[in-house]
């Protein structure tokens, strides 16, 4: 009796291991399964993120190309449109983020260590802004060397009056928290959540449809925005909060919008007097 009890014990310790065992294994697929499949909604977001964001804006840019010059009316038109897309897009994002009970703090709108985030702004920002004047000096220094679709989309786009500079700031203000919220807020969320806790997914998922939406820089510009998605990514999942990233967008942008027009001028006058003068005259009768 002892020894049927015995090897009975043992026969339904095996027996649970084994069911145990079992459903581990079955547990296996559906955590597999879990890793790879995300809302449908946030799906087609990242879809129009990376697939219609960057066609939109280089059609747009190539539209831009074909005209020798913009008119006020043209640039404060182009300022209105990109307003209301940024706005409507971090709307949708808030719904969406909402319908899933996805908190305002896990899209980095809070300041989980004030002194941290604070740091960390005053610290990027700085860097940021030395970086642009930097690189508006290197312009004026060797004219030569400007060249690409940069600076004819900065004569053709930057605010040239006071009135465009007040649409201007509002521009930038919007730019800076919206596309903060969309790219290191929703993204560098969904690409959280979906690589299960990765931060390395995370940063990197951010930093590639980042620089994606900027295609229409080139590849110049594209590898710089892909920098800068990096950076802000990292600093974005390190405080815990997108006021870093806000603010140092936020100063890149109102730098060059405010600088660059001035300097790249003076570069070309230098490069080409002519050019510049016949550039400036059409500015003036088209304003």
């Amino acid at each position: 009796m002892q020894e049927q009890e015995r090897y009975g014990g043992a026969s339904d310790g095996v027996n649970s291991g084994s069911r145990l065992f079992a459903v581990q294994l079955a547990s296996i697929p559906a955590s597999m399964f879990s890793f790879i499949v995300m809302h449908w909604d946030f799906a087609l977001i990242l879809l129009f993120l990376g697939i219609a964001v960057p066609l939109l804006g280089r059609r747009r840019v190539h539209q831009l190309m074909q005209i020798p010059s913009t008119t006020k009316m043209d640039r404060l038109s182009l300022y209105a449109s990109t307003l209301a897309f940024q706005w409507v897009a971090a709307g949708v994002i808030f719904w969406r983020t909402s319908a899933h009970e996805i908190r305002s703090s896990q899209l980095g709108l809070a300041v989980p260590n004030p002194a941290l985030a604070v740091t960390a702004s005053v610290v990027l920002a700085a860097f940021i802004l030395l970086n642009q004047i930097m690189g508006l000096r290197r312009l004026v220094a060797q004219p030569e060397k400007i060249q690409g679709i940069l600076p004819q989309l900065a004569l053709k786009l930057f605010p040239q009056d006071d009135v465009e500079r007040l649409a201007f700031f509002a521009l930038v203000t919007t730019v800076a928290l919206c596309e903060e919220l969309i790219y290191r807020g929703f993204v560098q969320r969904v690409f959280h959540d979906w690589s299960r806790g990765s931060v390395i997914a995370a940063v990197v998922g951010s930093a590639v449809f980042f620089a994606v939406a900027h295609l229409y820089q080139g590849r110049r510009g594209l590898i710089s925005t892909l920098t800068i998605g990096l950076l802000f990514a990292t600093i974005r999942a390190w405080t815990g909060s997108l006021l870093p990233c806000v603010v140092a967008h936020f100063v890149a942008d109102i730098t060059v919008g405010m600088l660059a027009p001035g300097r790249l001028r003076a570069a070309l006058a230098l490069k080409n007097p002519q050019a510049i003068e016949n550039t400036v005259d059409t500015v003036n009768l088209n304003s």
